[in-house]
């Protein structure tokens, strides 16, 4: 097996949003913000290369969208999906698999680009199966008004179009094993419903894709929760465990928000879980 941080792109959020009820003058510490108070922020996605499947796990917010669209996310730097796939020694056409955490537009609007479907768009991954969960998929196809705007047909209609779409059937508890990615999930419904953590194995250590549930470093205390969860009491507990459970057996995270730093080990102390050490993608894989 081998891993690969594929970048697909930076974009700016409003420091605020980011952070819920944090203060500015303690966030803006990890995460400095703008005269616009916007932090930066990196779509960065992570392929598995197992054998002859090459898993995609996220794709970023995409190029599709209106020049409208994009002047709210401040977009900034030269990285693209496709072009940190070429870097890596691949094309989309390669990609097997691709395996959504959740479906918000920067999660998973990279997949789909504008085309000939009767939507008027159709897949990037013209050879690829595309993953989410049931209760997930059909919560994205019927969002509340508080996650409307994230959640956008153009993503989600041509991926059922296509006719590959795949639900994962793991049991949606703790930690489970989706068998047909090989991996390990931990489902969190506090920033949306039943978004997926996942965990890897690579060479004996365990490295859980970090997502939404900590999108940086400076998200890893226990109360540093984003504005936009929609249930954000939730997400406290959930990170609870889940942080817990990291340090317990030794799991590196690999965050998907952070601008500058990459992968994380974490441990234990008096002020309850922080950083260990910092470390990059490419001491790891």
């Amino acid at each position: 097996m081998n891993l690969y941080p594929i970048n697909a792109g930076n974009f700016k959020l409003d420091g605020g949003a980011m952070f819920g009820a944090v203060p500015k003058t303690i966030w803006n510490k990890t995460n400095p913000a703008d005269s616009k108070n916007l932090i930066d922020i990196t779509a960065r996605c992570l392929l598995i290369e197992d054998g002859e499947r090459l898993v995609l796990i996220d794709t970023g917010m995409g190029d599709k969208q209106s020049e409208k669209f994009f002047s709210y996310y401040s977009l900034w730097g030269n990285d693209t999906l496709e072009g940190s796939l070429k870097k890596a020694g691949f094309s989309v056409d390669d990609v097997t698999d691709v395996f959504f955490t959740h479906l918000h537009f920067d999660h998973c609007g990279g997949a789909i680009k504008r085309g000939s479907f009767s939507s008027g768009f159709e897949p990037v991954f013209k050879n690829a199966v595309f993953w989410t969960n049931e209760k997930h998929w059909n919560w994205a196809l019927s969002p509340n008004k508080r996650e409307g705007a994230s959640f956008l047909k153009e993503n989600l209609l041509p991926i059922e179009e296509s006719g590959r779409l795949k639900f994962i059937t793991s049991k949606d508890g703790v930690i489970s094993f989706a068998s047909e990615l090989g991996f390990e999930l931990f489902y969190a419904d506090g920033h949306t419903e039943k978004q997926m953590i996942p965990i890897i194995s690579y060479n004996g250590q365990k490295i859980a894709f970090a997502a939404d549930l900590v999108p940086t470093a400076g998200h890893v205390p226990l109360s540093y929760i984003m504005g936009y969860d929609v249930r954000p009491l939730t997400t406290l507990e959930e990170k609870s465990f889940f942080l817990d459970y990291v340090v317990e057996n030794n799991i590196l995270l690999c965050l998907e928000h952070d601008s500058v730093n990459e992968i994380l080990s974490l441990k234990k102390t008096d002020k309850g879980i922080r950083i260990n050490e910092f470390l990059k993608c490419k001491d790891v894989f």
